[in-house]
């Protein structure tokens, strides 16, 4: 099942979404999150918040609750030992799996947080780093996932 038809089945039914993204601009290809969330909040959707987390998600969790959204999205750089720009929709169940990202808090604790206040629907989209060292380059198959998730997301969300 592609990538877009995963996102439009998880989105069934949706009434207003929310796009958390996730990373370190400082750290090559950890940087996407926030890059996504730059190009995401440029074509403003009146269903649609887009929350830049940084490094720090776990500090925008009453903006989100307050957003009060039926759907959100986590956008991140996920160690998946695949090729790198390779993007994945990861179930919440299946997130403690993952090595995610290099903020401190992990995903799922903030999921499980969230989850104690509404019971969102709630999936992580990962997208496979090539390098996460220091540095402000995002590398060319993350920038060209980047745009792919882009357009998926345009065309998805209505």
């Amino acid at each position: 099942m592609s990538i877009k038809t995963k996102l439009e089945k998880f989105l069934k039914n949706h009434e207003k979404i929310l796009i958390l993204t996730v990373g370190n601009e400082l750290r090559g290809d950890d940087g996407l999150g926030p890059a996504i969330a730059k190009k995401l909040s440029k074509n403003r959707k009146e269903n649609l918040t887009v929350i830049d987390g940084g490094t720090v998600p776990e500090n925008f969790t009453g903006k989100i609750k307050m957003e009060d959204p039926s759907h959100i999205i986590i956008i991140d750089a996920v160690e998946m030992g695949a090729e790198p720009g390779t993007i994945k929709i990861i179930k919440k169940d299946e997130i403690a799996n993952y090595n995610i990202s290099t903020h401190a808090m992990p995903l799922s604790f903030l999921i499980e947080y969230l989850k104690t206040h509404k019971d969102y629907k709630i999936t992580l989209i990962g997208i496979q780093p090539k390098k996460l060292e220091f540095s402000t380059k995002i590398s060319k198959p993350v920038k060209e996932s980047m745009e792919k998730l882009n357009s998926i997301l345009k065309e998805t969300i209505q």
